[in-house]
């Protein structure tokens, strides 16, 4: 028996980290292993999911995740159909669910969300037969880059068991930070917080984070170093006094990477603001891995599209079938 047919996943959905163990993260990661070398091929296809229909259902700005999306969805053959907030009905006053309702009636295999409001996956689960993953939701979680996360950290340092990580900026309104810290200390990782203290949630600590007292405090002696976009489009008000300000206190610069272990991991999910949370040398450094995150990201959505609606779900080997 193979590490890949070792697992049973069970996940209909993909809601979250907060819902998988350790072992299924780990089996997800394992899959997208196997998938990764798909996207060095001259030929870059699979039939993996040939005949299934995949609809990316964006209700909120994206790029690179829904490319993503769709690049691991035509990689293995499926058929992809992308809707827009632009697009959407939902700008003529339809609801979430009536949106769900008809796409429903066209028959998907699985329903990939982003949505601006917290829950909407779940919402949206209720009312469609096929499986949803969540590309995103509000301030709550975006389990695919949090996976893409774990991946990359474990392709260059082989565990995150006894790792710092330290994570800085705008938690608050962060779904990544909202998966990687679940990931992170699932998988034995130590996790420090430190920004505003506007941007760092009331009560994060039973997460298992730590609330550092200034950001030289978080990096020093880290294994990974990541910065978070500043997400002004979520606050109503502004939460720092200025982008200039903020840049000098909190963003991460040559300095005080410089705290950090020699072989220290710089990441960031995207899109920088350059010379607010990242100086540009720290950002396009040697220290940086943020396009293995990229890289990484389509192949773990390979993975993820796979469990949910190909052979995943009887632990057939990837590419069989």
């Amino acid at each position: 028996m193979t590490e890949l047919q070792a697992h049973v996943f069970k996940h209909r959905h993909i809601f979250g980290l907060e819902q998988m163990s350790r072992e299924d993260i780990e089996f997800i990661i394992a899959t997208a292993r196997s998938f990764k070398e798909i996207s060095n091929r001259s030929i870059k296809k699979v039939p993996t999911l040939r005949g299934k229909t995949v609809v990316n259902l964006f209700l909120e700005p994206s790029t690179r995740t829904r490319l993503s999306f769709e690049i691991a969805a035509k990689r293995m053959s499926a058929d992809t159909f992308n809707i827009a907030s632009s697009t959407s009905s939902t700008t003529k006053g339809e609801t979430i669910i009536d949106t769900a309702r008809n796409i429903e009636a066209m028959n998907p295999d699985v329903i990939v969300l982003r949505h601006s409001s917290s829950g909407a996956p779940y919402l949206l689960a209720r009312h469609v037969a096929c499986p949803v993953i969540n590309a995103g939701d509000g301030t709550h979680e975006h389990p695919s880059q949090g996976l893409l996360d774990i991946m990359t950290i474990l392709e260059h340092k082989g565990s995150l068991q006894g790792l710092k990580i330290a994570i800085v900026g705008d938690i608050s309104h962060s779904r990544v930070a909202g998966s990687d810290i679940i990931g992170f200390t699932r998988l034995g990782a130590e996790v420090w917080l430190a920004g505003p203290a506007t941007f760092i949630p009331y009560g994060v600590e039973s997460t298992g984070a730590r609330i550092a007292a200034t950001v030289e405090d978080a990096v020093t002696g880290a294994d990974v170093v990541m910065a978070l976009r500043i997400q002004k489009e979520r606050q109503q008000d502004p939460l720092i006094p200025s982008l200039r300000e903020y840049a000098i206190r909190y963003g991460i610069n040559r300095r005080r990477l410089e705290r950090a272990k020699d072989d220290v991991l710089v990441m960031h999910p995207g899109p920088i603001n350059r010379g607010v949370e990242m100086s540009p040398d720290v950002a396009d450094g040697t220290w940086s891995v943020i396009l293995d995150q990229v890289t990484n990201g389509v192949a773990v959505r390979m993975a993820l599209l796979y469990l949910v609606i190909g052979s995943g779900k009887d632990n057939q080997e990837p590419g069989e079938g």
